[in-house]
């Protein structure tokens, strides 16, 4: 079975069937054709396909019985393993290896099938047809930039592009024609006693909303969300609606949209997924409608009919989700359509009765009468599980019943029911003793009829609000395998050490131990896998050099530790602690670049010129010797001081071969080329989006966060940053030049063209003078338009966090999934070409493309994998690094809720950075931190007023006179506005919120 993480490419070649005399006009898209192409289940595919080969089979009169013994016998699916399983959701029954059933039943979609054949092809004799093609694009969200100076991010978003359907009503005709439809109604799979007996036994097992929805059918037309470049920005297959085997598809395949559920974390019943037009969000309500899929998952849902969509207001919300008076707002909305349904027959009323192709639908979905609607749905279909179903949480002990309850510390998992005889022994007779213990429960099953899930316990880890307990419950939940090497890994690894390289392979590569070559890294770090070489040459040009840890040569393709390493596909860094992608003999020590060591490299060098043009390069297998370790402040302080005769004491050791006079004269030339450089790259368009990182410092002995500091971005740091991008453009263009089906690029898409509008108009309303067009333009308008106060900086840092909002995130690639070549272009750092060379230690990606870059040199094997298995990988990669991401994430938020227990509270100085009707998000500026701050819970507050104009947000705040005196004090809050903050710990344990002041007391 084929993976969901394989791209599927487009079917280009059908030839749509026309009638003798009918004319060459384009085809529409087949709808069918869409659905098989774009759907990411071979197991949900290989369903369509069948069927409709069974139906041309009784089309030609072979009669109910060979269709009835073809479905049959192909009910028999392997197994796939968990998390690449896609299930078929739509009643209790569900299509999922677990419950695939014998020969000779139905399962729950062939059933569900039948029905809605049945009736379409009954109304297909009564009524005209019409389905515009389309387009889908794009995905979305924060980004950040990486130390080599990539964009980064996480939330994605589809979006379709309306198409011209003037001419559908003579298509129709046509269509209707070629197609052959039925004059009567289609018995598919079984007599109709059959079907009725086997479709009632169906409904006593269903509640009363999926019985509802069983009778609804739509005409959106199917849209899935994209999880390759692939499939995310090239043209969906075509072909004739004509055709025979795709015309009993048409209602099937306009009746579902595909994409990411997002559940939200604040408000859990309410879930969404993008909108076929991406112009906003779908709105799934309550726990029901989410039919067990969870936060993550890629779904199928079905559009509920038009009836029963309601209003919600997003425009002044984010993920978090709605305020209390927009929910009002939607409560009234509701009520007024339950009201309208009392009056509505409740028969098998489909959405085309009101539409007829997609573009009305996208037309209701604007209609000014319900401006922001979300179309209420129901998942149907998981078609992967991106979610671990493992969650950590408290066990509750229940009186009388034979399970306990695990209530989950995130409220989008449900409540897990677990036997008490997989909790502690002592757990029914002192359940208080663990009233504050943290469990990790895994979901082992979870009935279509049960809001619980049922589950089994997988470890105690502790007491909560604890770093180590909580620190293992984050990597559990996003499924980071943190587990020790086998032995099966390590037995891959060199035997004889310490290891010395052989004089065979000494021969094949050129030797660079003579060299000054040395590292820049963070103090604390052990995972070297880059250095730079800078060397004047007699003509006044520099020969540069960027020399990167040859990974490639120690983990070799397909062997055991190469599956491990491409499962985990990268390093993930807390604040306390690395989870390495490879055992820690290859990352710190065999293919780690110390100092004074002979180490295997892949090496890329320049002759460049001082102004940083490149006269000449080479790519190479080599042998390097570096000097010293530098840290980043070694080399800060080497860059301001140009005329400082460094001693040995100030450095770290440092090969006598090498004088510090030396090494550092490289570093000042390096620093010089590295500043033409950025300057060209800026000038030449190019964007960088910086935000606050928060850094610790830890007690060596506990771990424990002794201090914060927010991370400085030095020219140190961004003398690397220059030769590491050099060095993955570079590459790119060389590999991709070598191997143009092959290549492991990665790309950056434009951002949203509606959330720049819409962030446009709010610039434009509060006076910032904002230029969006190109990705150059905004990176000069971040640091020419705020100002040079003393808070221009944090002024910089809201507008930086509501630029990045609308950005797409980075992703990886293979180059013969993407046929279009414009398409490979990075938007931040507006090359044409972009990969990962330079850090094989810790990303996976990186090894791919130094095998790549061997075998273009004739100095490695050719790579074994196909286009579609690069492209496989590549996808795997950009979840890993989503997840790597976000765990980076809450590692430091743990820390810091610690911080703020042990040391706070903590006053400072925060800036609004946006405003809704009842809360406002501030910019916390002494420690970089985001939270929210809720006027219900600000004490002495008398009361609040909100106004929106546009897309401007501003709330008025009263506060209660100090005394009886004075008058009420107001406080305006808008988007800039300075206030003084409060951080305070919060009883849950590493919760903390904070509290405004009241304006004029002082931090």
């Amino acid at each position: 079975m084929d993976s969901p993480l394989q791209p599927i490419k487009p079917n280009l070649n059908r030839e749509p069937k026309r009638s003798q005399g009918q004319s060459s006009t384009p085809p529409q898209k087949d709808a069918y054709a869409r659905l098989l192409s774009q759907h990411r289940s071979s197991k949900f595919s290989s369903y369509l396909e069948q069927y409709a080969k069974d139906l041309s089979l009784q089309r030609e009169g072979n009669g109910p019985s060979t269709l009835l013994k073809a479905q049959s016998d192909r009910l028999n699916i392997p197994q796939r393993k968990r998390d690449q399983v896609p299930n078929d959701l739509s009643d209790s029954s569900d299509f999922s290896p677990s419950s695939v059933r014998s020969k000779g039943e139905e399962s729950s979609l062939s059933l569900y099938m039948e029905k809605l054949s049945s009736r379409s092809a009954q109304q297909d004799s009564e009524r005209k047809q019409s389905v515009s093609d389309r387009q889908r694009q794009g995905q979305r969200r924060d980004t950040t930039t990486s130390h080599d100076g990539d964009i980064e991010s996480g939330e994605e978003l589809s979006c379709l592009t309306p198409s011209d359907s003037s001419k559908h009503q003579k298509q129709q005709k046509k269509i209707h024609d070629s197609a052959g439809c039925p004059q009567s109604p289609v018995k598919v799979g079984a007599s109709g006693h059959e079907q009725e007996r086997m479709m009632k036994s169906k409904k006593k097992n269903l509640p009363k909303h999926q019985e509802e929805e069983k009778s609804a059918e739509g005409t959106g037309v199917q849209c899935s969300r994209p999880k390759s470049p692939h499939v995310n920005f090239g043209n969906p297959a075509s072909g004739p609606l004509g055709s025979k085997s795709s015309t009993m598809f048409v209602k099937f395949c306009i009746f579902f949209l595909q994409g990411q559920l997002r559940i939200n974390p604040k408000k859990y019943h309410e879930a969404f997924i993008p909108s076929p037009d991406d112009t906003r969000d779908i709105f799934l309500d309550g726990i029901v409608a989410r039919n067990r899929a969870m936060n993550g998952d890629i779904v199928v849902v079905k559009v509920l009919p038009q009836e029963q969509w309601k209003v919600t207001v997003s425009s002044d919300t984010d993920c978090e989700g709605a305020s209390e008076s927009e929910a009002q707002k939607e409560h009234m909305v509701q009520k007024k359509l339950e009201k309208k349904r009392e009056h509505t027959p409740r028969a098998d009323v489909i959405v085309e009765d009101q539409c007829n192709d997609l573009d009305e639908v996208i037309t209701k979905l604007r209609n000014p009468t319900l401006t922001d609607a979300g179309t209420v749905v129901a998942v149907v279909y998981i078609v992967e599980k991106k979610h671990s179903r493992a969650a950590t949480g408290f066990l509750k002990f229940l009186p009388d019943k034979p399970f306990a309850m695990f209530s989950p510390v995130d409220h989008r998992v449900p409540r897990i029911n677990v036997p008490l005889s997989d909790c502690p022994e002592d757990f029914t007779t002192r359940p208080g003793d663990y009233a504050n213990t943290l469990f990790i429960c895994r979901i082992t099953d979870w009935a279509a009829t049960s809001n619980f899930a049922e589950g089994q316990l997988s470890k105690t880890l502790g007491q909560a609000g604890e770093i180590e307990p909580e620190t293992e419950g984050i990597l559990t939940e996003y499924d980071v395998d943190f587990s020790e090497f086998p032995d099966e890994v390590l037995d891959c690894l060199p035997k004889n050490l310490p290891w010395t390289i052989p004089p065979e392979e000494m021969s094949k590569r050129r030797d660079l131990r003579n060299e000054c070559i040395f590292t820049i890294d963070p103090a604390t770090a052990r995972d070297l896998d880059d250095a730079l070489s800078c060397k004047q040459l007699p003509d006044g040009n520099f020969e540069v050099g960027v020399h990167i840890a040859d990974v490639s040569y120690f983990v070799e393709e397909d062997n055991t530790l190469d599956t491990i390493a491409s499962r985990r596909a990268t390093s993930v860094y807390l604040v306390q602690k690395v989870i390495p992608m490879l055992p820690r003999l290859l990352c710190e020590d065999l293919c780690s670049l110390s100092p004074l060591k002979n180490r295997l490299t892949f090496s890329v060098i320049w002759k460049i010129t001082p102004e940083g043009k490149i006269l000449d390069e080479w790519f190479g297998r080599s042998v390097i010797r570096s000097c010293v370790k530098l840290s980043y402040d070694h080399a800060q302080s080497m860059i301001e001081a140009p005329d400082k005769m460094f001693t040995a004491e100030e450095l770290p050791p440092v090969d006598p071969v090498h004088p510090i006079d030396e090494i550092h004269q490289a570093v000042l030339n390096l620093h010089s080329i590295a500043k033409n450089l950025r300057a060209q790259r800026f000038s030449g368009g190019a964007l960088r989006l910086d935000q606050m990182k928060l850094s610790f410092t830890l007690d060596k002995e506990t771990m424990m966060p002794q201090g914060c500091y927010i991370y400085q971005y030095r020219d140190s740091n961004k003398l690397v940053e220059e030769f590491m991008l050099l060095a993955n453009i570079a590459t790119a263009h060389h590999i991709y030049r070598k191997f143009p089906e092959l290549a492991l690029l990665r790309c950056h898409p434009p951002p949203k063209a509606k959330m720049l509008d819409e962030l446009q108009e709010l610039c434009d309303q509060l006076g910032i003078n904002v230029d969006l067009s190109s990705a150059g333009a905004l990176h000069k308008s971040l640091i020419t338009t705020l100002g040079d106060d003393e808070y221009s900086g944090a002024r910089k840092e809201v507008l930086t966090h509501m630029c990045s909002r609308p950005m797409q995130m980075a992703l990886y690639f293979c180059t013969g999934a993407v046929k279009d070549e414009r398409l490979f272009k990075h938007y931040a750092l507006n090359v044409p070409f972009y990969t990962h060379f330079t850090s094989p230690i810790r990303r996976y990606a990186d090894i791919i493309v130094h095998r790549l870059l061997a075998s273009s040199l004739s100095c490695g094997p050719h790579l074994r994998l196909s286009s579609d298995e690069v492209q496989k990988q590549a996808s795997h990669c950009n979840d890993k690094k989503t997840v790597s991401k976000r765990v980076q994430e809450l590692s430091s938020e743990l820390f810091f809720g610690v911080f703020v227990k042990e040391c706070g509270p903590l006053d400072s100085e925060a800036m609004v950075m946006g405003v809704l009707d009842q809360s406002f998000d501030v910019l916390v500026l002494r420690y970089g931190v985001q939270k929210r701050i809720y006027c219900k819970s600000v004490m002495a507050l008398d009361s609040f007023h909100h106004r929106k104009v546009g897309k401007k947000s501003e709330l008025t705040l009263v506060w209660t006179p100090e005394d009886t005196e004075s008058a009420p004090v107001e406080q305006v809050i808008s988007v800039f506005t300075l206030v003084e903050v409060q951080l305070k710990a919060d009883n849950a344990p590493m919760k903390y919120s904070a509290m405004l002041k009241r304006p004029g007391d002082n931090c």
